[in-house]
This record gives C-alpha cells, sequence and structure tokens, in this order.
C-alpha cells in the first residue's frame, strides 16, 4: 500500500493516544539496518535515538536475529509457569553482572516492559518495608502505568487518569545547567542535597520520626541519569552523598537503568559511574535489542528471596517469555565477547566533540553534554540559555523530511526530544556507530541548524 492510503486508514481506525502525533506529519518507515531507518523511497534517515535506547546493538543485528529464528524453529512459545533453558541462563548472567559491579548476591524477575519492570519494583518495597510512600526526582520518568506514573514527576501523566498509590515526594535533581534553587556547581557544595537532607533534622518536616529513627518513605526511585528528563547527568560526588543519606536512614535505593543499562553510558549500568550501591535494579529496552518485550529487575537475596517473596506474588501471561529470554541471552553474549566499555566511551568522545564544535558555532546550542553515547544537545534562544522549544521542534521535523543533502544524497535524521522545556535532543545512536557515522551525524546536525538559522 502507498503511504496516503496507509495514512487514511491511519485516520479512521488508529487510537492517537500514543506518542505517534507528536509530529504533525508522522512518518512511515519500510525497512531498517544497522544505525539507518529507510522510507517509502529508500531515502536513509540516521537514526540517533535508535527506538529510545531499545536497540543499543543496531537494527537486524546478525547474532540476535539468528538466535531469534533458532528459538522460534525449536520452541517459540511457553507458558511463564514453565521453565525453559533461556530464562535460567538469562538470570544467572544479570544476576552475576550485578555481583561482579556491586559485589551483591540477588535474583531476577522478569516481566514484559519497563513500567511493568517499575510496578513490580514497587511491589518488592511495598512487600518488604510495609510502607507505601516513595521518594523520586523532579525531571524523572519511570513509565506511565498507574503506579509508575505516581513516582513519574510530571502530572501530565496523571492529569486525566489518577493514580491508585499515593504519589511520590519529589525532590530537585541536581540539573547544573538549570539548577532549581539558581546555584552555580562552582560554589553551591551540593546544595539540593543539603535541602534533602534538612528533611531529616526534625518530625515537623514531614517525613521522620528521630525517637524511632524511622522513615516515612521506603525507597528513592533514580535514574542515574535522567532520561526523558533530557539525559541530564550529575556532577561527581552527588551520588555518593546521597547514597550515605539513605543507608544511615535505612532508605531503600532503587536503580532504574530502563534506559541507560547494558553500556548505553560506557559501562553495563549507569550506577557504575557514581557510586551508586543499589538495593534493587530495573532494567529492559535494549536487553532484548528491541526484538521482543522483556523487561526486570534484580534485587537483593534479602528482598526477593523465596521466603519473602513466594510464588504468586506477582505474574504477568508474557513475563520471562522464551523468544525474550533467548535473544536477551544473546545480548549478554555480546557483552561477554566484545570490549563495549572501550569503544562506546572511545565513541562517546568523538561525538561529542563534534556537539562542542557544534555548540561553539551556534548560539542556539545553549548545552551539550555526555557520558558514553548518551548525549544531549540543549536548544535554546540566542542567549544560550532560555529554552527554545519552537526551534528544537522545528529542526526534529526538518530532519524527518529526508532532504538534507549530503555529497549530491539525501538523508534524514531521526531525533528524540525529552527535557523539562521539551527542548533538549537526547541523542542515543547505536552502540555499533561507526566513526564514520558519527561525522555524518554532526555534518547533519550542522544542515540542520545552518538551515534554520538563516
Amino acid at each position: 500500500m502507498t503511504d496516503q492510503e496507509l495514512y487514511r486508514l491511519e485516520r479512521d481506525f488508529c487510537s492517537f493516544g500514543d506518542t505517534v502525533h507528536y509530529v504533525k506529519e508522522p512518518k512511515i518507515f519500510r525497512s531498517a539496518e544497522g544505525s539507518f531507518m529507510f522510507d517509502s523511497s529508500n531515502t536513509p534517515f540516521l537514526d540517533l535515538q535508535m527506538w529510545y535506547s531499545a536497540c543499543n546493538f543496531g537494527y537486524k543485528n546478525k547474532k540476535i536475529n539468528d538466535a531469534l529464528i533458532d528459538q522460534m524453529n525449536t520452541l517459540p512459545q511457553l507458558t511463564s509457569q514453565y521453565l525453559s533453558e533461556p530464562k535460567i541462563l538469562l538470570a544467572k548472567e544479570l544476576s552475576l553482572a550485578v555481583q561482579k559491579r556491586f559485589n551483591k548476591k540477588g535474583r531476577v524477575h522478569f516481566n514484559v516492559g519497563g513500567s511493568q519492570a517499575i510496578e513490580d519494583a514497587l511491589k518488592l518495597v511495598r512487600n518488604y518495608t510495609g510502607k507505601s510512600l516513595m521518594f523520586a526526582f523532579m525531571g524523572g520518568y519511570h513509565g506511565r502505568t498507574l503506579g509508575a506514573s505516581a513516582i513519574t514527576s510530571s502530572y501530565r501523566y496523571r492529569r486525566r487518569f489518577g493514580h491508585f498509590s499515593d504519589r511520590a515526594y519529589f525532590h530537585p535533581y541536581p540539573y547544573c545547567f538549570r539548577c532549581f534553587y539558581k546555584k552555580t556547581l562552582d560554589n553551591c557544595d551540593f546544595y539540593c542535597l543539603k535541602m534533602f537532607e534538612r528533611l531529616f533534622e526534625t518530625e515537623y518536616n514531614s517525613v521522620w520520626d528521630p525517637k524511632v529513627s524511622e522513615c516515612e518513605y521506603a525507597a528513592f526511585f533514580i535514574e542515574p541519569i535522567q532520561g526523558t528528563g533530557g539525559y541530564v547527568i550529575p556532577p561527581k560526588g552527588y551520588f555518593e552523598r546521597l547514597s550515605k543519606i539513605l543507608r544511615e536512614r535505612k532508605i531503600l535505593l532503587v536503580d532504574d537503568e530502563i534506559q541507560m543499562g547494558f553500556y548505553r553510558t560506557g559501562k553495563m549500568w549507569a550506577a557504575e559511574h557514581f557510586g551508586i550501591s543499589p538495593d534493587i535494579i530495573t532494567f529492559g529496552k535494549s536487553l532484548t535489542n528491541g526484538m521482543n518485550p522483556l523487561s526486570g529487575l534484580w534485587a537483593r537475596e534479602e528482598l526477593i528471596s523465596p521466603e519473602a517473596f513466594p510464588p504468586g506474588s506477582t505474574h504477568s501471561t508474557f513475563a520471562s517469555n522464551i523468544l525474550g529470554a533467548r535473544a536477551g541471552l544473546e545480548v549478554m553474549n555480546l557483552i561477554k565477547e566484545e570490549n563495549f566499555e572501550k569503544e562506546v566511551n572511545r565513541k562517546g568522545r568523538l561525538f561529542l566533540d563534534g556537539l562542542e564544535y557544534l555548540k561553539k558555532k551556534y548560539k542556539t546550542i545553549g548545552h551539550v553534554e555526555g557520558l558514553g553515547l548518551a548525549l544531549r544537545i540543549e536548544i535554546c534562544e540566542e542567549d544560550s540559555f532560555t529554552p527554545n522549544k519552537a526551534l528544537t521542534d522545528t529542526i526534529l521535523e526538518e530532519g524527518l523530511k529526508g532532504e538534507i543533502e549530503i555529497k549530491g544524497k539525501k538523508y534524514g535524521l531521526i531525533l528524540d526530544v525529552g527535557g523539562y522545556y521539551k527542548n533538549v535532543f537526547t541523542l542515543a545512536p547505536s552502540l555499533y556507530i561507526t566513526d564514520e557515522e558519527i561525522n555524518l551525524a554532526i555534518e547533519l546536525l550542522n544542515k540542520l541548524f545552518s538551515k534554520v538559522s538563516v
């Protein structure tokens, strides 16, 4: 069918309740490979968001696809009531990956999507502590199910639906470019942390009972690097100090790695960069390279032992589905075979060098930063600070037209928008992106900025 025929059918039969219609003219793609998507005209679109970091290992990754095909030809369906070799081996690999990096023993529980993994984490925390209140960050995103939206700071996700659980206490994230307290990093001495610690000075600050040294809040749900919030990277030392505050008050720390896990930041878990020692880790997205939905969590043995979390504590029909487990197992094999830590950090530095060049060239780029291949471009007015959402949207839409000419060939550019003011391009390219493709990305961005700046 032609694109126009499909558009007509979509207008009549598809819900507009998802995110497709965030842009004026949704794009129809026909194929993909490596770092590129292709439209009906076979125009290559360099993808710098890779399905919100779900496809860390590139489109049509042969090793992952072959493993999935083999599983489909062997045992393609199995209810999660039964065991399978892929599930058990994947749980083992994930548990050992956590134990190696954090020196903690625990177990893995699977589910289908990131929001569901967060829901299961909430269940674990409530079950273990008997408490329903949580801390979370402003700018944090943990999903749109009713439980997950209660610890996601955007009221937009709750406004029409409410929520069943108690809403989190949201504390400002250390977003130093736009500090909530209007401080600067060189002289603030972690003022935002001091404001958090003040909550525990007296019972009249509403969260702490000094007579029994107990907090009303059970856990702090964090993203080490904020995802939808705009790939905001915290300053060094922040999370070490926050972790100490939480440990001293017996508040659990839940590390949401759903977007940043599996070497997006140059390490298996983003938390490794910041001295975080989590009690629970949630993961998803690139666990299967987007091939079959699978998510999950790892938790300390004390929280998730068969005695603490017995059979039937939670369940989902497609949890630990065998196709997802087999794809996930192949992802873990890739991680063992290749030196992603070295290569992702090298490529990230090369990409960030290009972004810093663009920042010097265009006043409308207020801030660029990156850790591994999690990179950000903050779009501003000519003062290089005031958020400019309109310009961000224009650049996004221009990239999706597929009309950027480089050496006589037309390209498109796929970007994703995040940030507190929807003025940040959050870049999550394939971990296999080549140096040539990084240079192409910078050239395409340069062409876009040059065009909209005229």
